[in-house]
């Protein structure tokens, strides 16, 4: 396809890619910055174009990619990263039951387990569940950080083994 051919199929789809854009975005003005930006794409990458290809439905294509592109940059961007030290006080949920003597029963089955378990373990598990990180962790014991993670997983992972038919 000549440059001029192509051209003219591109100005000759204006109005339907036009309504495709109105589609998706549910915006007149960001209609037309995405068919501008469609329009630019296509002609900036028009050597890309294989002449075996739909034309139409290759330029649909572009139009939904960016449209896509744009609004997972848009959601990324809009997304809030708390960066408090406390986040796992964050996520609770507003019904969690915290203060039920359910979970108070809980904490006490957790502790009994917890304490059954060597120290170079359960020591470390309860920073952890303090709210320690395992940088001030490793340094606080003199102990690598390596060691500390490894320690906190496989107390983690037996406390979750002894416990699994406690619910």
């Amino acid at each position: 396809m000549t440059k001029l051919e192509f051209a003219t199929n591109l100005l000759g789809l204006q109005d339907d890619l036009k309504r495709f854009a109105f589609k998706l975005t549910a915006n007149y003005d960001d209609a037309n910055d995405l068919l501008q930006e469609t329009s630019l794409r296509v002609l900036n990458n028009q050597d890309k174009f294989a002449d075996d290809t739909n034309f139409k439905a290759w330029m649909y294509t572009v139009m939904r990619n960016l449209f896509i592109n744009d609004y997972r940059k848009l959601v990324r961007n809009q997304t809030f990263v708390d960066q408090t030290e406390n986040l796992y006080h964050l996520n609770i949920p507003q019904e969690s039951g915290i203060n039920s003597p359910e979970h108070a029963y809980t904490l006490k089955e957790i502790n009994k387990k917890m304490n059954s378990y060597h120290d170079e373990y359960s020591v470390l598990f309860n920073m952890h569940v303090e709210g320690y990180k395992y940088e001030e962790i490793a340094e606080r014991m003199s102990i690598p950080i390596g060691t500390v993670k490894s320690r906190i997983f496989f107390a983690r992972k037996r406390l979750q083994e002894e416990l699994k038919d406690y619910r």
